[in-house]
């Protein structure tokens, strides 16, 4: 009997990539008093996408999306799923794909609307449906035991995961289970050596309970790309000094120093009401061979940003898309995209 584990990893963000999944924007989402705003955000954002790889959109309006696209230079690279959402947010219902013994596994975990705070009945699905509409090539594993987002989790591709123990930690998720529980769980599921626990940086206006792809993210080359504040008389200055310092304590599983790279805080954004919104940089995609940047219309924070990620990561082009719709609902640029890992779809 072969009794050999197999070989888990969870490819880092910048591996090949087959496709990016993301969802439009219908008038049923929570984007429906701001449609053409957000549309033209997306229409950005899926121009970006197309010019380097495939784009999946999901949508239950297949047919206008497809007009309104119908311009892009490369829209023969998109294709358009029809399938019912209750929003937009690909990064946290998308699957998780992992490499067993080198061959695509797609995880199917629960989403439950960022700890039971939002509907989620329709996005809960979305995995199957593509599985289903012949998208996903890969074995779509069932995880819906247990409550993961995507954006709550980042891989080093070499045996490191990181994530923020407020989002983990959260009673709404998965609150039977212990601190340790989950780390067993998530060095289980994805192969990791270690899990790194970030335990400061909330932002104010984040309703994800601190998603680590806002705060800190892995780059090429042993990199940590993070939020920091320069600004002492700032809400956030305290904890996301606290943060630095403990990343900057971090290693890798092999027990060496991470490069840093700092990424600026923009300038405060505020809703029509008067709140913070959690706008920062390291809400970024990385693609086939380009690296895609919220801005927020402050061109010198905004240029500070890009200028920072462009000397980090050389061999990707790096560009910027306005994201000042996206920020209105609390996410930004990774928050509505999902990576799908070279292999994992039917996508030619």
């Amino acid at each position: 009997m072969n009794t050999t584990k197999p070989h888990i990893t969870l490819p880092a963000e910048w591996a090949e990539q087959d496709a990016v999944l993301i969802a439009w924007p219908h008038p049923d989402t929570d984007w429906n008093y701001m449609l053409d705003e957000v549309e033209a955000c997306y229409m950005s954002v899926a121009e970006a996408i197309s010019n380097h790889e495939p784009l999946i959109i999901a949508t239950p309006q297949p047919d206008l999306v497809s007009s309104k696209l119908a311009h892009l230079p490369h829209r023969n690279r998109i294709c358009i799923v029809d399938i019912d959402t209750n929003d937009t947010w690909a990064r946290d219902f998308g699957p998780i794909t992992v490499e067993t013994d080198g061959v695509p596994v797609a995880l199917d975990f629960k989403f439950n609307g960022w700890g039971l705070k939002f509907a989620s009945d329709k996005d809960n699905l979305i995995n199957r449906a593509l599985k289903n509409k012949g998208f996903i090539a890969a074995e779509l594993v069932n995880h819906l035991g247990f409550v993961l987002e995507g954006g709550s989790i980042e891989s080093d591709g070499n045996g490191t995961i990181m994530t923020t123990s407020n989002c983990l930690l959260s009673p709404n998720r998965n609150g039977e289970m212990s601190r340790q529980d989950i780390q067993d769980y998530l060095m289980q599921q994805f192969g990791a050596r270690q899990v790194l626990w970030v335990d400061h940086g909330e932002l104010a206006g984040d309703d994800t309970d601190s998603h680590i792809d806002t705060l800190a993210r892995f780059l090429p080359g042993n990199i940590i790309a993070y939020t920091r504040c320069q600004d002492n008389n700032d809400c956030h200055y305290a904890e996301l000094e606290l943060m630095h310092r403990q990343i900057a304590a971090f290693v890798n599983a092999d027990g060496k120093p991470y490069n840093l790279v700092t990424l600026p805080l923009p300038e405060p954004i505020f809703d029509d009401d008067g709140l913070r919104l959690p706008a920062t940089y390291a809400n970024f995609l990385i693609s086939n061979r380009c690296l895609l940047v919220p801005t927020y219309n402050q061109p010198e924070l905004d240029h500070l940003a890009l200028q920072a990620l462009q000397a980090a990561v050389p061999s990707h082009k790096v560009v910027g898309i306005d994201c000042r719709a996206l920020i209105k609902q609390h996410g930004s640029l990774h928050c509505i995209t999902m990576q799908l890992p070279k292999g994992s779809t039917n996508i030619k």
